[in-house]
């Protein structure tokens, strides 16, 4: 178990490393973490931001698609998904389904389309993935940047945890409410749903990858269900409540971005416009 002067320590390295833009050498090459003791230094640095001043608005999760877990970890591939906190900085809402996004300071960036969704009731303890869809105010389209303060984005599972999730940005694209019948026939209507994800720049543009919404745990629906129940089991953080917004993982690898780029995407079978967000 990880002392609380240790966690607050590591807690204080990614802070560091973080503001500062500067990349690191992962926490378990000095000292070997369980997820646990990863969630530990995660409270930390969710203490010290809430100090700062950063207001807790919703969760991400990461590596809910199973297709990514053989890609990433150090000695042995991921196994399952984490989580991370978002806040009000870090998450953006587009007009018109555009948006800017300035990588200053950004370490290794990476983008990652996903499905968001916002809780109009807080879920109860025992909720199962049908009352869960019944918990939903809306779902909208969002790209997540990511950063990964470890070299080559090499890591264990408990360095992801700690490094904030590795989360950097949520940009999120315009919101569709959703109605009892529609709520009733989500986990369906994802289960055929694709994302085509296209860059291009002042020389060239063209796909980049396609991902399915199935991958994903077998629906985003899923991963959100996993995190609540996950949750249940962490008394150290607050279970999800109404008013949150989880993003709820990539339905495509997370693909390496650099300013004056301009990243766009398309759905298929799945009633929401794509995105179309320009860095600097």
């Amino acid at each position: 178990m990880l002392m609380s002067t240790q966690a607050s320590r590591y807690a204080h390295m990614l802070l560091k490393a973080r503001d500062a833009g500067t990349l690191m050498a992962p926490l378990t090459d000095e000292t070997a973490l369980s997820l646990e003791d990863a969630y530990d230094i995660a409270k930390c640095i969710l203490d010290a931001r809430i100090a700062q001043g950063d207001v807790p608005v919703g969760r991400k999760i990461g590596f809910s698609n199973r297709k990514m877990w053989p890609l990433y970890g150090k000695t042995a591939p991921l196994t399952g998904p984490i989580w991370s906190t978002l806040y009000d900085s870090s998450v953006h809402f587009a007009l018109d389904n555009k948006a800017l996004h300035k990588l200053t300071k950004a370490q290794q960036p990476r983008i990652e389309p996903e499905l968001v969704f916002k809780l109009a009731r807080t879920p109860e303890p025992d909720v199962d993935l049908e009352g869960l869809g019944d918990c939903l105010e809306w779902m909208a389209h969002g790209f997540e940047i990511v950063i990964c303060p470890f070299r080559n984005w090499q890591f264990e599972p408990a360095d992801a945890i700690a490094a904030f999730g590795l989360h950097r940005a949520l940009i999120v694209g315009e919101p569709k409410m959703l109605s009892r019948e529609s709520k009733r026939r989500l986990h369906t209507v994802l289960a055929g749903a694709s994302i085509s994800l296209s860059r291009s720049t002042s020389e060239s543009s063209g796909l980049c990858a396609a991902g399915f919404a199935k991958d994903v745990m077998d629906s985003p629906l899923h991963a959100l269900l996993a995190l609540h129940q996950e949750l249940q089991q962490q008394n150290q953080f607050k279970p999800l409540e109404a008013g949150e917004l989880i993003t709820t993982g990539s339905w495509t690898d997370a693909l390496p971005v650099k300013r004056g780029e301009v990243w766009s995407s398309a759905f298929s079978q799945l009633n929401l416009p794509g995105l179309n967000l320009s860095l600097t």
